[in-house]
């Protein structure tokens, strides 16, 4: 039996939270209280409990092939100044040959050196790896770099079902771990901060944070690899809803096997490019080097007025994503990895260009990607802003 309800399931009261909380404010975080655009969460039609859910029997109709992943790469260079490096030494060539959906062996991350190179990074300890492989429904997050507090999931508006079936993950490094030990952070002898199984990585592999937190967001596939399902939400959230209420509402309802909601405000790249080099979200010129790089590749401005377009949005909010671990989808995170790797890592600039590439090499391969209104996004998660931590914009 279906229920439409909001969730929190007082709608106005939640409002009334976010105005008192001033937690819904512009990326910036300077705009005066007077000027910031408000945003609220609308409603989404949840089933009414997960008693009797069960996977649909067409739901996995989608495109079949094999990927597999480069796992390590030799030294091709006579000189010594070759090294190693997480994301690999993909070629121009190569990447172009990825974005084709056929059985492959590509790029996608954990690149290793040569016999006698140190470990490119995102190092994990056995007994961690062990459980991860036991995954089959993974919600995910990471703080890396001291960068936001830790949000609990909400317990009682999840499930004894999801309690006992969905993998609860959040990836930290040791400063972090110890930024929250001493706040009463600490996990408990199995590991977990409540329903957070708390995932140390070692030797991150990127001096860029923002870059590094890119690895748990777009690869659970590789980091979870028996998992069928997986829902990312970045730190600044805090989960309100329950997951398997999530996947069946957002990827086995609309048939799709990847979700993501469209940005609040933004809907052109060229929108999002302006606004990342107004706030030094990044080095300028690393994004005009990949803005210019899409637009000789076929990126055109997103038209409000086309009935045409395959998405209702070119720029996603990004923070809350919903996946089946099709082919489909893990080529797709892949692929999209990638771009992040190569250019900036302000992965809204590089979604519209991955998504379009994809499907127009590919026109008779559908990829069934659903993106969502931001509202319902909001009514799955309490929004908080990121800790006060002074740092340098992103460079190059």
């Amino acid at each position: 039996m279906e229920s439409r309800f909001s969730i929190p399931h007082n709608l106005q009261e939640e409002r009334n939270l976010h105005l008192k909380e001033n937690i819904l404010v512009s990326d910036d975080g300077k705009t005066p209280k007077s000027k910031r655009r408000k945003h609220f969460p609308c409603e989404v039609g949840f089933l009414e409990s997960v008693d009797g859910l069960v996977e649909p029997k067409s739901y996995m109709n989608f495109t079949w092939f094999s990927l597999e992943y480069v796992d390590h790469e030799e030294k091709t260079f006579k000189t010594d100044l070759f090294e190693p490096r997480f994301g690999g030494h993909q070629t121009l060539e190569e990447r172009e040959k990825t974005f084709y959906v056929k059985n492959q062996t590509l790029h996608c991350g954990f690149v290793k050196g040569p016999p006698g190179y140190p470990s490119t990074g995102f190092d994990l300890n056995e007994k961690d790896k062990a459980y991860m492989f036991t995954c089959k429904v993974v919600v995910s997050s990471c703080i890396f770099g001291s960068s936001d507090f830790l949000r609990r999931p909400t317990s009682r508006l999840i499930s004894h079902y999801s309690k006992d079936n969905v993998c609860f993950v959040m990836f930290l490094d040791d400063q972090t771990l110890s930024k929250l030990s001493l706040e009463g952070n600490s996990p408990d002898d199995r590991g977990y901060i409540g329903l957070w199984k708390i995932v140390i990585v070692k030797n991150l592999p990127y001096e860029d944070m923002r870059r590094t937190g890119k690895v748990p967001k777009f690869l659970s596939h590789r980091l979870f690899p028996n998992s069928r399902y997986s829902i990312w939400l970045d730190s600044k959230m805090r989960l309100n809803s329950d997951p398997m209420l999530i996947i069946e509402y957002f990827l086995w309802r609309r048939k799709a096997e990847y979700a993501i909601s469209n940005h609040y405000d933004r809907h052109c790249v060229w929108e999002e490019v302006l606004q990342n080099k107004r706030l030094n979200k990044y080095n300028h010129t690393a994004i005009d080097e990949q803005f210019h790089f899409y637009q000789s590749d076929g990126l055109t401005k997103f038209d409000t007025s086309n009935p045409n377009n395959l998405l209702p949005s070119h720029v996603p909010e990004g923070s809350f994503i919903v996946r089946a671990h099709t082919p489909m989808s893990n080529l797709f995170s892949c692929l999209w990895f990638n771009e992040v790797d190569r250019f900036t890592s302000r992965d809204q600039l590089s979604f519209a260009y991955t998504y379009l590439k994809f499907r127009r090499t590919n026109p008779e391969r559908p990829f069934h990607l659903y993106m969502f209104k931001d509202c319902e996004r909001r009514a799955l998660v309490k929004l908080f802003r990121h800790r006060a931590v002074p740092s340098p914009p992103d460079t190059a």
